[in-house]
């Protein structure tokens, strides 16, 4: 899950300055799960336009606008409203704005309303974690599924660093140092070779942006 927040209104109006009508578009899934982009924030944000003096021409609410298939047909479908309008303000991550501007005919701005901030797994309660780094090496097999690439700060592959310190981190004394949390988790299955095996360096090749992965047809 993709998390997002949005951003002040007041930097939202400054990117709006020269426009007054506008048209929103929202994101069905991500951020309307971490409630940056559902209807509800849909619903809010046009209120909070019109408070503005601005003219919301029309809203779509696609289950993924990253999705080509889904923008396109939402698009499609508001085409009255989206012609008569001279922005598009997107309640979505960075790919779904990016999204909508590939796949939008017309020739209006296309504005984020929202800051990406980072790839998130939820609990049960309904609170998002960051645990992947999307690196493209994954190392979670050697590591019984904790992530030290993400979870520690300086994004160690073979162990603790000189500063922890009593199984707590040296950048953040609250936290439990990760490779302590491996370790354990390693030493109840009976794995704990696995801790003993020396990582490479990462093939920073392998992250380098922007990425593609072509489907065969």
């Amino acid at each position: 899950m993709i998390i997002s927040q949005q951003k002040p209104l007041e930097e939202l109006l400054l990117s709006l300055k020269e426009y007054n009508k506008i048209f929103l578009v929202g994101c069905g899934e991500c951020a309307a799960t971490c409630k940056s982009g559902g209807q509800p924030e849909l619903l809010k944000m046009k209120a909070e336009l019109e408070a503005k003096s601005k003219t919301v021409t029309g809203f779509c609410m696609p289950s993924a606008p990253c999705v080509a298939a889904q923008i396109k047909t939402e698009l499609a479908r508001n085409i009255k409203a989206l012609r008569e309008s001279e922005a598009v303000v997107v309640l979505a991550c960075g790919l779904g704005v990016q999204s909508v501007k590939d796949n939008n005919r017309l020739s209006q701005a296309i504005l984020p309303a929202n800051n990406t901030i980072f790839g998130a797994v939820m609990d049960a309660q309904g609170n998002f974690y960051e645990k992947c780094s999307m690196c493209a090496e994954c190392v979670l097999g050697q590591t019984s599924g904790i992530c030290p690439v993400t979870l520690c700060p300086k994004g160690l592959l073979n162990g603790p660093c000189g500063g922890m310190n009593k199984g707590k981190c040296e950048v953040d004394n609250e936290k439990d140092c990760v490779w302590v949390l491996i370790y354990k988790e390693l030493e109840k299955k009976n794995d704990l070779d696995k801790i003993r095996q020396i990582h490479k360096e990462r093939d920073y090749k392998k992250s380098s942006r922007p990425h593609k992965l072509i489907m065969s047809k």
